[in-house]
């Protein structure tokens, strides 16, 4: 009896020594939070917790635990050193998809999209404050400080001496209106901000005029004067903008000269990625390297000068040896762009308005907002988040499964045996697709919304069959304004359904969107299906056949063929120059 008391006494001992350690720990939290908020800011933890806790949920044997997931959205929220929180989270939840499998990783991502809300609407009202703005030209890059070390063993060169790095970029600016966005907009919309970019003072005038410069000018002219042309006869006049204004492709392939900067190292540089969602960057990068028709090795010859990264693999790179935050990598770009302007004269003198670069990652707009001075194809083309219309370009997403097959399984039922209404399957990816779904699954018979199909070869196999028996197919945006099932669309010669407000589509500047394609803003999905029965059966039959006109223009090809995606995402980035150049 005298043992368990003695037994009983320290166990009431030790239970008062651990509440005395919580409630101290609690109390310091408490305390320093509202020292953290008497200075109007919120804790931020450091690093090292980020990556803890994303350890934490990448071990967790079940990942549907909200607490969990609400857990490490506030860490990554608060912890992302001036980038966009979301993003930084949406990495994270692609690492652990990548560890845990498609399964636990959806509710991650449900999990996600709900934290996600609480955190936006907590914050709010600080957003409400700022305008959604986007640019309709091209700004200067700042001079900065080069630092020598990690960046420059990456790059493969030695950087230029800080007195080049301050001429090389920062002193040459462009002078421009910024355009403010506060609502979506249509593609008419669109059309006239490219009017208006193209009559605006927005493109540095050279230092010096060039030969190159005149033949410019005079493609210019002569695209500006020119009438449908005799020598294109596939072409139909009904899937274009302005048919005559295409003419400006006839030029391209008459007169284009690009150089490609041999500067930068694998695998971040010259090394395409071919497969998977973002392959569009990498294809590209393939067939350009490899082009003997428009390359040229003197860049004195040269109209454009291609920089040949992958945001995808240099994206893939952070948290590594050399990358810790995303400011990192929009750096390691920049530290690129004052090598080579350290190295050669071309970008001085335009300020790199004659330079491009083709990117598909979801992050690449942020990436490359150091740079942005040059024009890019973007797959994140939305009009409200930093894209320039007029000044960059749509990259279509084209998700490739086979680099030796690219065009496996293309086209469709003919309209009359399309007994769907409208198609959708994918990932609750975002805050619209949930909304997609609350409205319309399991609501009409002849609409067919799903959430994510199996990802074997059979729920792979359902996918194509229901995208080649449907009128219409649903493409909604996913965490970013892009995404695969437009192209998906046209492959399987289903009218695309557009819906991701300020998403400008590909090639938007000669083709006629509106010609195949409806385009619905968010705020519609309530009305999706009527706005769909709405259509007259002639002009659905009309939209079809022009799906399968444009089809040409979405397909990649191991050896590129005239008007095809290779030549197109080429024709943007020189219809975009052509038509932004100054003279002196």
């Amino acid at each position: 009896m005298g043992v368990f008391a003695l037994t009983l006494r320290l166990f009431h001992a030790e239970v008062r020594k651990l509440l005395l350690i919580i409630g101290l720990a609690v109390s310091f939290i408490i305390l320093f939070q509202c020292f953290s908020f008497s200075y109007g800011k919120i804790f931020v933890p450091s690093p090292t917790s980020k990556i803890s806790v994303v350890k934490l949920v990448s071990n967790a044997t079940t990942l549907n635990d909200s607490n969990m997931a609400e857990l490490f959205v506030n860490v990554v929220a608060n912890d992302t050193n001036g980038s966009d929180p979301e993003e930084e989270a949406r990495y994270k939840h692609n690492t652990l998809e990548a560890n845990t499998g498609s399964d636990s990783s959806s509710e991650v991502n449900r999990y996600l999209d709900g934290s996600f809300s609480k955190f936006k609407d907590q914050n709010s009202h600080e957003r409400k404050s700022k305008p959604r703005i986007t640019q309709v030209a091209a700004k200067g890059l700042q001079s900065s400080n080069l630092s020598s070390g990690t960046s420059s063993s990456l790059l493969g060169a030695n950087l230029p001496s800080q007195r080049n790095a301050e001429t090389s970029i920062g002193t040459q600016h462009t002078n421009f209106k910024p355009l403010q966005i506060e609502s979506a907009i249509s593609v008419s919309q669109m059309n006239s901000l490219l009017l208006q970019s193209i009559d605006s003072s927005r493109s540095l005038r050279p230092r010096r005029s060039s030969a190159r410069d005149r033949e410019l000018l005079s493609a210019r002219q002569e695209i500006g004067n020119a009438r449908v042309s005799r020598k294109v006869p596939v072409l139909h006049a009904s899937v274009y903008q302005n048919i005559s204004k295409f003419e400006s492709y006839e030029m391209m392939e008459q007169i284009l000269k690009v150089y490609i900067y041999k500067e930068g190292v694998k695998p971040i540089f010259h090394l395409p990625k071919m497969r998977g969602i973002y392959a569009s960057e990498g294809w590209f990068m393939k067939l350009m390297e490899g082009n003997k028709k428009f390359v040229v090795k003197d860049p004195r010859r040269a109209h454009l000068f291609y920089l040949p990264f992958s945001s995808n693999m240099l994206r893939s790179a952070l948290n590594g040896q050399d990358f810790q935050h995303v400011k990192d990598l929009q750096k390691y770009l920049k530290d690129y762009v004052e090598l080579i302007a350290g190295k050669y004269s071309f970008w001085n003198r335009t300020g790199g308005a004659d330079h491009f670069l083709v990117a598909c990652h979801d992050w690449a707009i942020n990436l490359t907002k150091n740079i942005r001075s040059c024009i890019r194809a973007l797959c994140n083309s939305n009009a409200a988040k930093g894209f320039e219309i007029g000044k960059d370009t749509t990259l279509p997403v084209t998700y490739i499964r086979s680099m030796e097959a690219p065009l496996e399984n293309l086209g469709g039922k003919p309209p009359s045996e399309r007994n769907i209404l409208a198609f959708f399957a994918g990932g609750m990816h975002g805050y619209l697709r949930p909304i997609l779904l609350q409205y319309w699954q399991n609501k009409e018979s002849d609409m067919k919304i799903f959430g994510p199909m199996p990802r074997d070869v059979e729920g792979k196999r359902k996918y194509r069959e229901h995208m080649k028996s449907s009128k219409y197919c649903i493409c909604a945006k996913g965490y970013e304004v892009h995404t695969p099932r437009v192209v998906e669309s046209i492959y399987y010669e289903c009218v695309p359904v557009i819906i991701s407000d300020n998403y400008v589509p590909p090639f938007f500047e000669v083709l006629n969107w509106e010609a195949f394609a409806i385009l619905v803003q968010e705020k519609d999905i309530p009305s999706l299906r009527n706005i769909l029965l709405s259509i007259p059966e002639e002009k659905y039959l009309e939209m079809h056949a022009r799906v399968k006109l444009v089809q040409r223009h979405f397909l990649w090809h191991k050896r590129p063929v005239k008007y095809d995606l290779f030549h197109m995402i080429l024709h943007s980035v020189w219809y975009n120059r052509v038509f932004h150049i100054k003279t002196r």
